[in-house]
């Protein structure tokens, strides 16, 4: 039998890190894999080609949408769309083999390909083979969800994985989820030229952000010819033909949508069944997810777990710190903790949505009043001198303090803007500590400021160099 200090199941973003920390500590350890290749979701089937796709899908759109005037569109773009798919592939290929595939033969970590499942509270069976641990760290990962819609097992549906690496496009697609991926994918395939529908369960798409950001992005998305739906509870859903034919209700309508494919696009599920975790004493909570405490230690004493599992918040760099984090704790006792309330998340629509900290409802939870200030992104100059202002920003503030608590924002580069709101949070810093720094003009960057400056003067009669 095979006898390591640590054994990470799973060799996602999670696992890396796990490895990482493991080889810096010079731990004899190992990976175990299975389901996706190295790399796991991000590189795989999520982050990577999302993002190619819809860049290509940006420069696709612009090129028949031009900002300015002094541009005139020369004709329609042709579209490659087995030729996008090819290159996605390439790219997904070439990173995982460079951020992976290289590196943990860097680590001098073996990984182990196959589906691990306790057999005993420290030792693992993979196919046939088994291995001892004295320290396991779970990061499997999670799956598309899916969801029990009646007739759902008589169709032919899509998840994001499926809709990442379709030979030919669509006429029309219906997505049901109006959370980050399914939008992302939404606004994707409408650039490409598909007529698409998007059924949300909840009052507004993406549910758990501020409306206001939630209705600006709405908009955006329906002037580009997108059919929003929303507080809509799905019936049935069921084949007619080469049609996938969605019925629904909400509350001022039955509707019934045909589309040539059906997107499922409603969360996702854990990766911790039929993995023996009771043999280990690892418990689960009532959707799966794998229990932690706050260092990440599971239910058992020699168990930790991270990423997706966890069900805490569903992005790569989170994974990555739990990861290395858990790692830490186990090999180390380092007893590290994650601060989840400064963590910022994106959207990659265009305008892209990214947001940290505390929203108005949270707030006025909290102090039982909201100091908050919504500013357009036609205040910002740069906004205006490139022809793009879509979008606006909404600072969160405690009202006795003035230090910052929440930044939300939907504009083109909020992904890249949001990061000084995320320092602001995290060290707690006030609309005069980001008022007092000077920016770069003119910058997206700057929306920011001008959001903090709504806090203490008129910004829609103010210049442009006033500090």
């Amino acid at each position: 039998m095979d006898k390591f200090d640590l054994i990470i199941i799973g060799g996602g973003a999670a696992g890396f890190a796990a490895a990482t920390r493991a080889s810096e500590l010079s731990v004899k350890a190992a990976i175990v894999n299975a389901g996706l290749p190295l790399g796991g979701t991000c590189v795989n089937v999520g982050c990577v080609p999302t993002k190619f796709l819809l860049e290509l899908a940006s420069d696709y759109h612009n090129a028949a949408h031009p900002r300015f005037r002094a541009l005139q569109s020369g004709g329609p773009m042709r579209l490659d769309f087995p030729g996008a798919m090819a290159e996605k592939d390439r790219i997904v290929a070439a990173l995982r083999e460079s951020n992976y595939t290289n590196v943990i033969e860097g680590l001098a970590i073996p990984v182990v390909e196959g589906r691990a499942r306790f057999v005993s509270p420290r030792e693992v069976e993979v196919n046939g083979r088994k291995l001892s641990g004295d320290k396991f760290i779970i990061a499997t990962g999670s799956r598309p969800g899916i969801p029990p819609f009646r007739g759902l097992d008589k169709v032919r549906y899509l998840t994001s994985r499926e809709a990442l690496s379709l030979s030919r496009l669509p006429s029309s697609l219906i997505v049901i989820g109006a959370g980050p991926l399914g939008l992302e994918l939404a606004q994707m395939y409408a650039r490409f030229g598909t007529k698409v529908t998007v059924l949300a369960r909840g009052r507004q798409v993406l549910s758990q952000m501020e409306r206001e950001v939630a209705d600006e992005l709405q908009r955006n998305l329906e002037e580009e010819g997108v059919e929003i739906h929303t507080g809509v509870a799905v019936q049935e859903v069921r084949e007619e033909g080469d049609l996938k034919v969605v019925t629904a209700k909400s509350e001022t309508a039955n509707i019934i949508l045909k589309g040539e494919e059906l997107l499922l696009a409603t969360g996702v599920a854990p990766n911790s069944d039929h993995m023996g975790l009771e043999r280990a004493g690892v418990e689960l909570d009532s959707r799966g997810f794998v229990r932690v405490d706050s260092e990440l230690r599971t239910t058992a004493t020699h168990v930790w777990a991270a990423g997706d599992v966890v069900g805490k918040t569903f992005l790569e760099t989170v994974a990555a710190k739990e990861g290395y984090s858990a790692a830490s704790n186990a090999l180390e006792g380092a007893r590290r903790t994650l601060d989840y309330g400064s963590i910022p998340r994106a959207v990659f629509t265009d305008p892209q949505v990214a947001t940290v900290g505390l929203t108005e409802e949270e707030s006025m939870r909290r102090h039982n009043t909201c100091s908050c200030r919504t500013v357009t992104m036609d205040r910002l100059p740069r906004a205006r001198l490139v022809g793009d202002t879509r979008g606006l920003v909404k600072m969160v503030v405690d009202p006795s303090t003035q230090v910052i608590e929440g930044v939300h924002m939907v504009a083109p580069l909020a992904a890249d803007v949001i990061h000084e709101a995320a320092v602001a949070v995290k060290f707690k810093l006030t609309v005069d500590d980001i008022i007092d720094t000077v920016h770069v003009f003119p910058t997206m960057s700057e929306a920011i400021k001008v959001a903090a400056q709504s806090f203490r003067r008129d910004v829609s009669r103010m210049s442009c160099c006033v500090d």
